[in-house]
């Protein structure tokens, strides 16, 4: 508890997997956390994000996670930043001061940053692949990137780490074969966006809306923070 007490750890990206990673090492008496996302919560997170509630939506997940571990752990020191994490972005971070980080964000580019900046400081990193499309939480293991197959995420990662010198990265992934959404477009986001004005990153530019749940992307979050439990404690 005392190792525990005395760590910090960046959790980058606190949606559907990185919220519950922030939960279970708060719970657990983690002493300093960094929260990077600079997202508000959409009524579309309602079935999978637990900072998501009909009285959160609109806000800044940063903050509502801030009121939340102040609930549990008011000994708890955060830093919070809405900030979009990207290589242009990744200057801002002093990831030297970390005792662990958490990937959970969504794009490959800055994944990459991620692994390479903690990769130049020796901070151990952990990184979530994909999560979204699938349907049974058992088939999530933690491997190394260069050990996983059928994930496509994971495969990209691989070539892209490949090219760049990286030896390793420890990874939470599944073999599960992803299901493709119905893409109705008469129930769509596309066609009916519930995003405020202004909203930057809605869904209706991405190719595809990714179908999630419940259970999958918490329990990614809880195998993510109990290694990082395991790690710090050691």
């Amino acid at each position: 508890m005392e190792k525990l007490a005395s760590s910090r750890v960046a959790v980058f990206g606190i949606g559907g997997v990185g919220g519950y990673v922030v939960e279970a090492l708060v719970r657990s008496g983690l002493g300093a956390i960094d929260l990077i996302d600079d997202d508000k919560i959409c009524i579309t997170n309602l079935n999978r994000q637990i900072y998501a509630t009909r009285s959160t939506v609109g806000k800044y997940k940063v903050d509502v996670a801030e009121e939340r571990i102040n609930d549990i752990n008011p000994d708890c020191i955060i830093a919070k930043y809405k900030t979009f994490f990207t290589p242009e972005t990744s200057s801002e971070f002093d990831f030297s001061k970390y005792d662990y980080v958490v990937d959970a964000i969504d794009t490959v580019s800055g994944k990459i940053e991620l692994v390479m900046k903690c990769n130049e400081v020796g901070t151990p990193i952990i990184s979530s692949m994909g999560a979204g499309n699938k349907m049974h939480p058992e088939m999530f293991e933690i491997s190394d990137i260069y050990k996983t197959s059928v994930c496509p995420l994971a495969k990209v990662m691989r070539q892209e780490l490949k090219k760049r010198g990286i030896k390793k990265l420890k990874i939470v992934y599944s073999k599960e074969i992803p299901i493709k959404p119905n893409d109705d477009i008469e129930i769509s986001c596309k066609k009916h966006c519930v995003c405020p004005p202004g909203t930057v990153r809605k869904c209706t530019v991405k190719h595809q809306i990714p179908g999630s749940n419940a259970f999958v992307p918490s329990t990614v979050g809880f195998i993510i923070a109990g290694e990082v439990v395991r790690t710090l404690i050691k």
